[in-house]
């Protein structure tokens, strides 16, 4: 539905929360639904999905990223099999850890991290600040002054976007140009073809084999070579 490298993505992506959730017994996102549950014991609470759509996210993300550093993080996503402890969460919960871990995000795939982190701080923050602003009360008439009560939001986010957050907090942020899907490059058409070429051209080939095989096989059947033999035997 999202296109061959989205979808090959997700995938991989799906293989390293398989992985996390086998080493610590829960899975990503548990946060997540962990508020969902304290919401609904509030009452007249409403929970709201903040988050960018996934698949904007990552057909960005692949846009973002070169052929090759697509290869790469491919290659690293299918053979990640690194223990994670319990520990090594805690250790993430120190932000001068946490920090050094996002500035090795950086260093190693810039263009990546911008598209699923600093473009999600914006789109977080959008989000809370939409959330944040005052409730007007309904009134009476028409002539009676307009009046505000403050919302009250708890949000639930992520540790890696709380700076990116607090540094967008006071900007005037524009999300439309973060929604956009930029078109697809030269290189990813060329190697889009190139792969469907190569899969109907397999296929073709595992066709031929297997139908010249079946010929081969039929053929060489007494009942086949005796019905053949009666017909070249019959006059013209």
């Amino acid at each position: 539905q999202n296109g061959v490298m989205s979808g090959l993505m997700q995938m991989l992506l799906l293989k390293v929360s398989a992985h996390i959730t086998e080493q610590l017994g829960m899975a990503p996102g548990g946060e997540f639904r962990e508020a969902f549950k304290e919401a609904s014991k509030v009452p007249f609470c409403k929970f709201h999905l903040g988050d960018r759509p996934i698949p904007v996210t990552f057909k960005r993300a692949i846009a973002a990223l070169s052929f090759w550093q697509k290869v790469k993080l491919g290659w690293g996503l299918c053979f990640l099999s690194d223990p994670i402890s319990k520990d090594d969460v805690e250790k993430c919960k120190q932000k001068d850890l946490l920090e050094q871990m996002m500035a090795e995000m950086i260093g190693e795939f810039p263009d990546l991290h911008r598209t699923i982190v600093s473009e999600r701080d914006i789109y977080l923050t959008y989000m809370l600040k939409q959330a944040a602003k005052q409730i007007e009360l309904p009134r009476a008439s028409e002539n009676e002054p307009r009046r505000y009560i403050p919302a009250v939001v708890v949000g639930v986010v992520g540790m890696g976007h709380v700076p990116g957050i607090e540094k967008n907090w006071n900007s005037d942020l524009k999300i439309q140009e973060i929604m956009s899907v930029p078109p697809p490059s030269a290189s990813s058409k060329i190697f889009k073809f190139v792969l469907k070429a190569t899969v109907f051209g397999l296929l073709g080939y595992g066709c031929y084999r297997i139908g010249h095989r079946t010929v081969q096989f039929v053929l060489s059947m007494p009942a086949a070579q005796s019905y053949l033999q009666r017909l070249t035997e019959v006059p013209q």
